[in-house]
C-alpha cells in the first residue's frame, strides 16, 4: 500500500484538529441560549420544522441559516441517544480571555470554583448552574482528566455554560498558585476538613476565595491538598458518606455568599 504524501497527512490532521475544536449543542433550551450568545462562533444549525417554529426569535436574532431535518433522519452527528428536541448547533468553544483578568476584575463577587478531576459532563453542567445562580466569576478545571465543553454538559447547565466561565488550564496546581498570589484563599472541600464551611467563610469574608472540589471517591489529589490553604467540611447529621460533587458545591457556595 502506498504511503499517503506528507501534505495529504498533514491535510487530514488539521482537519481532524479544526474538527475538534468545535462542539455540537442540542436541546432546545441548550440552543437557543447559544444562538442568542453574541460571544459564540455558530457554524451550522440543524432544526427539525418543529424545532424551528420554536426557535424562530433565537433563529432570526442569530442570523444562522438553519438546515431543515427530517425528524426520523435528524443529521446532526450526535451520540445516540441524545436528547436533542429537533434542535443542534455546531459551534466554536468559547473564550473568555485570561483567567488573571476574570480572577481580579470579573464579574460578580471574588469567588471561583476549582474542579480537580471531575469528569462528568453532568456533575459539571450541574456546577455552572450553581455557580451562575451564586455568582461565581469563573469554574476552573485541568484541561486533560476533566469534563470538556460537550452538548451534554451545554443541555444540564441549561443555558450557564453560555453565561458562566468555565476555563480549563493547563496545570491546575499551578493555577492554584497563581490565584493565591492575586490574593486569593483556597479552601479546599474535605470529609476530614478541620472546620466547617461555614465558619471558614466568616473567617475570611473580606478575602477572594476559591473553593476547590475534587472528584467522587478519590476527592482531592494530594498535591491539591497540600496546596489548599484550609481543608473544610460541609457539617453533617450523622455518618451518611459524602454529597454529591455538585450538591457540594451548591452548599459551599451558598456558605461563602452569606459569609
Amino acid at each position: 500500500m502506498a504511503k499517503k504524501p506528507t501534505w495529504v497527512i498533514e491535510k487530514e490532521q488539521a482537519r481532524r484538529a479544526a474538527a475538534a475544536e468545535t462542539v455540537w449543542l442540542f436541546g432546545l433550551h441548550a440552543v437557543r441560549d447559544a444562538l442568542e450568545n453574541p460571544a459564540r462562533i455558530k457554524l451550522r444549525l440543524v432544526v427539525t420544522k418543529n424545532a424551528a417554529d420554536k426557535l424562530a426569535e433565537a433563529i432570526a436574532a442569530s442570523g444562522v441559516t438553519p438546515d431543515l431535518a427530517d425528524p426520523r433522519k435528524f443529521s446532526a452527528p450526535l451520540d445516540p441517544g441524545s436528547v436533542h428536541q429537533g434542535a443542534a448547533l455546531e459551534v466554536k468553544q468559547l473564550d473568555w480571555g485570561p483567567l488573571s483578568d476574570i480572577a481580579v476584575s470579573g464579574d460578580g463577587a471574588a469567588r471561583l470554583l476549582l474542579l480537580d478531576r471531575v469528569t462528568d459532563p453532568h456533575n459539571v453542567g450541574a456546577i455552572l448552574r450553581s455557580a451562575e445562580v451564586f455568582g461565581a466569576r469563573a469554574v476552573i478545571a485541568p484541561a486533560r482528566h476533566s469534563a470538556p465543553e460537550t452538548g451534554a454538559l451545554a443541555k444540564t447547565a441549561s443555558g450557564a455554560l453560555e453565561r458562566q466561565p468555565y476555563l480549563r488550564v493547563k496545570n491546575l496546581g499551578d493555577t492554584m498558585l497563581e490565584l493565591r498570589k492575586l490574593g486569593y484563599v483556597l479552601l479546599g472541600l474535605d470529609g476530614a476538613g478541620e472546620v466547617e464551611i461555614g465558619d471558614a467563610a466568616t473567617t475570611f469574608r473580606d478575602r477572594p476565595i476559591a473553593l476547590v472540589l475534587g472528584a467522587e471517591g478519590p476527592g482531592l489529589r494530594e498535591r491539591t491538598r497540600e496546596l489548599c490553604d484550609q481543608l473544610v467540611r460541609i457539617p453533617a447529621v450523622g455518618d451518611f458518606g459524602s454529597l454529591n460533587v455538585s450538591n457540594a458545591a451548591a452548599v459551599s457556595l451558598y456558605a461563602v455568599a452569606r459569609g
